[in-house]
């Protein structure tokens, strides 16, 4: 008997800026990484608009999104998939973890949250921990209480975020998590041992968003089949959160890049939070999308 053989799919990237700001020449690196891999392995290139926030997310922003993109020369497929429209997708990906008994709601604001921190610590005299981002870990308060006073407050519309019991979830698996990093070509380079006990009980929804980046990515990213996911290396240690949702969700496992970033002067990654020089103000300076190819040295 002739042996099968499954056709191997054909990749698929995706860029996936978020509306709430011009793009920089950070986010055109990120950009040109995609296209750039998509190219080179025959692939697809998506785009994808982060716009879960609804307050911080406005139309002209992805209006600039697109004619930034247009001038650097980068094509990519349509529709483009905007995360505003698919928030029912992420609340059934959210009822699957709670069915699960893997998330929880917790009450307490930025300010209740920092006063706890600030007693354990004066309390045991030792340093309290911090996830990869460098926020303290939440102190998990919310854990003890009953299911009636759970309903009880959110019936009250008391303000809430929705957590993920990382120790549960943790503990469900049982098996260590890993990813697998590849280089510009697409060749694998190394496995990653993913750690998502770092970040402590993560968000997952909130109640007047009800999803978070962590969960919308890989919802999205299975939604869209994607093979390779690129991005800045400042996402690397999220990819540990992302890997452990993908298993309780029973999600693909995406292949990965985190590429370098670019610095400010001060030597932090550009931000649109610090007024990084945009795109389309380059552009208004007369720069050429071959101007920006040189300036990132690609």
């Amino acid at each position: 008997m002739a042996a099968s053989h499954h056709p191997i799919p054909q990749p698929v990237l995706r860029f996936a800026p978020s509306p709430n700001g011009w793009l920089h020449l950070g986010h055109a690196l990120s950009a040109l990484e995609n296209a750039t891999l998509a190219a080179r392995l025959d692939g697809r290139l998506l785009l994808r608009m982060e716009d879960i926030d609804p307050i911080r997310c406005r139309p002209e922003f992805e209006t600039a999104i697109l004619e930034d993109l247009d001038w650097l020369g980068i094509a990519y497929e349509r529709p483009v998939r905007r995360q505003s429209e698919h928030m029912a997708a992420y609340g059934a990906a959210l009822a699957r973890l709670e069915a699960m008994g893997l998330v929880y709601p917790s009450f307490e604001s930025r300010s209740e949250l920092k006063a706890a921190v600030a007693m354990r610590v004066a309390t045991s005299g030792e340093p309290w921990p911090m996830d990869p981002d460098g926020a303290p870990l939440y102190p998990g308060m919310a854990k003890s209480l009953t299911a009636a006073e759970r309903t009880a407050r959110i019936a009250a519309n008391a303000p809430y975020a929705w957590r993920l019991d990382m120790a549960a979830a943790t503990a469900r698996l049982g098996a260590p998590l890993s990813w697998s990093e590849v280089d510009a070509h697409g060749l694998p380079v190394r496995d990653v041992t993913a750690n998502p006990a770092r970040w402590g009980d993560v968000i997952v929804a909130r109640k007047d968003v009800p999803t978070s980046y962590h969960l919308s990515v890989v919802v999205d990213d299975a939604v869209q089949g994607i093979t390779h996911v690129v991005r800045g290396e400042d996402l690397f240690e999220a990819t540990s959160v992302h890997r452990l949702l993908q298993e309780l969700l029973g999600l693909p496992r995406p292949l990965y890049r985190h590429h370098r970033l670019l610095l400010g002067s001060d030597g932090r990654k550009l931000s649109k939070n610090d007024g990084a020089t945009g795109l389309r103000e380059l552009r208004e300076q007369g720069l050429t999308a071959a101007d920006v190819h040189r300036r990132l040295d690609l």
